[in-house]
């Protein structure tokens, strides 16, 4: 069976990432996103194995110890993880793998992992992203402009991407992450892996 491939995709906050990836996984049944385990508290609503798999932090850093994370991070107090074996076997299994990672992340999987493809989602412009921050109705000022800063020195990562999506129009940003997806699969090696046979047919003299 062919293997599937694995993409990161990573953005600022703002850029839209979670809403295109869910459209994307629910327009394509062979696409499926990364659940990652994380030590911190579960919030209403949310699902363990959905979401994330929550666990404890003693859990968490035996895992590590044993090398069973594919990239880790720690942002704050709490622990977030990709598993090295649920990817594997996911890509074993024909599914392509998306992982929604920041491009910290995304490096550590590349070094790991060079067959990656990593995406980069973009705002349109500075002032786009600062109004679907300041639209979001819930942070100060302060907070606001701490967040674009933060947001410009991500979006400097993109060089180190396969793919930039700019998202202005949701549906064309959309239609953009799907032909990455589907020329990934025209790729040459993977025809021959997939049509082996019929490429042999085809050049076959009577």
């Amino acid at each position: 069976m062919q293997k599937g491939t694995l993409y990161t995709v990573s953005a600022p906050s703002g850029a839209g990432k979670t809403s295109l990836v869910k459209a994307l996984v629910d327009s394509d049944s062979q696409v499926t996103v990364s659940v990652s385990h994380t030590t911190r508290a579960q919030r209403p609503g949310e699902e363990n194995g959905i979401n994330y798999h929550f666990v404890d932090r003693e859990a968490f850093l035996a895992m590590l110890d044993r090398n069973a994370f594919l990239e880790h991070a720690q942002v704050f107090d709490n622990f977030y993880g990709t598993s090295r074996d649920w990817v594997a076997e996911t890509l074993d299994s024909g599914r392509d793998v998306i992982l929604e990672i920041d491009w910290q992340g995304a490096a550590q999987v590349r070094r790991l992992m060079p067959d990656t493809v990593g995406i980069f989602i973009l705002p349109p412009s500075q002032e786009a992203l600062r109004e679907r921050l300041t639209g979001r109705g819930q942070d100060e000022a302060s907070v606001i402009e701490r967040r674009m800063e933060q947001a410009i020195d991500e979006m400097s990562h993109y060089v180190e991407a396969d793919y930039v999506v700019i998202n202005d129009d949701f549906q064309v940003a959309l239609s953009e992450l799907k032909s990455i997806v589907v020329a990934q699969r025209q790729r040459l090696d993977r025809q021959q892996q997939r049509h082996g046979k019929l490429l042999q047919a085809l050049l076959q003299h009577d």
